[in-house]
C-alpha cells in the first residue's frame, strides 16, 4: 500500500475488535482500537486515522450522536456498523454523513472491500482536485479542493459521498442519470433491491442546494430511471 493505513475501530464488541485488528493487520493496516464512544474526537485528533469504522450501538453514547460529533470537526470517511434491523438507522446514519454502512453479522472480507472503495473514492477525488479545480454549471459552483458547493458568495460543505454525487451530476448536465450510474460514483457498487441510500443523499443535497439557491428543484426526480441536475 506504500503507506501504513490507519484505521480507528469504534465498537464496544470484544471478540469483534479482536477479529478486526487481525485481519485488518494481516493486509498492512494499523488498527486503533476504541471500545466507548465519547474517546472518538480525541482518538481522530491525536491519531490521525485514514478512516473510521464505527459501530451504532456503543455503551456510553449512541453511535449518532458520535457520527455526528466527527461530521462537525472532520471530514474523515465513516462507515457504520448496524446491529439493529430497522432500515432507518442506516437512513439516518447517511444522512449524517456517513459513508456507507455494513449491517451485523458480516465477513470481514466485505468490510476490507468497503474499506478500499472509500478510499479509493477518496484517492480519486484528491487527484481530480490536482487537475481542475472547480466545475462551474450556470450559476452553481463545485469546488473540489475544499469540497463544497457555492452560489455567489452562499457556499455549503459536502460530505464525501455528496461531493461525488454533485460532481457526477454537474459532469452530465441535463443527462438523466440511473441510480445505479450515482451508486457506482458514490459508493463504488451497484444499487440492490430496495436500497434507497442514493435518495436519502439525493435528497440531502437538495437541502443545500437550497440553503444557497433556494432551488432543490435544480435535480430533477425521473420517475423510474434516477435523476438528472437541471441546467441552463
Amino acid at each position: 500500500m506504500g503507506r501504513i493505513m490507519k484505521v480507528l475501530v469504534v465498537d464496544d464488541d470484544e471478540k469483534l475488535q479482536k477479529l478486526l485488528k487481525e485481519y485488518l493487520t494481516g493486509y498492512g493496516y494499523s488498527v486503533i482500537s476504541l471500545f466507548e464512544g465519547k474517546s472518538t474526537l480525541e482518538a481522530i485528533r491525536e491519531q490521525s486515522p485514514h478512516i473510521v469504522i464505527l459501530d451504532i450501538m456503543l455503551p456510553d453514547e449512541d453511535g449518532l450522536q458520535v457520527l455526528t460529533a466527527i461530521r462537525r470537526q472532520y471530514s474523515i470517511p465513516v462507515l457504520m456498523l448496524t446491529a439493529r434491523g430497522d432500515e432507518t438507522d442506516r437512513i439516518v446514519g447517511l444522512e449524517l454523513g456517513a459513508d456507507d454502512y455494513l449491517p451485523k453479522p458480516f465477513n470481514p472480507r466485505e468490510l476490507l472491500a468497503r474499506m478500499k472503495a472509500i478510499m479509493r473514492r477518496q484517492t480519486s477525488q484528491k487527484e481530480a482536485n490536482g487537475n481542475e479545480g472547480k466545475i462551474v454549471r450556470g450559476d452553481l459552483i463545485l469546488n473540489r479542493a475544499r469540497q463544497t458547493l457555492s452560489k455567489e458568495k452562499r457556499a455549503v460543505e459536502l460530505s464525501t459521498t455528496e461531493f461525488r454525487l454533485m460532481e457526477t451530476l454537474m459532469e452530465a448536465p441535463n443527462i438523466v442519470l440511473s441510480r445505479d450510474q450515482l451508486m457506482q460514483a458514490a459508493r463504488g457498487r451497484d444499487t440492490v433491491a430496495f436500497d434507497r441510500s442514493i435518495d436519502v443523499h439525493i435528497s440531502k443535497l437538495r437541502a443545500k442546494l437550497e440553503e444557497i439557491a433556494d432551488s432543490p428543484e435544480r435535480i430533477k426526480t425521473v420517475w423510474g430511471t434516477g435523476y438528472m441536475l437541471l441546467c441552463e
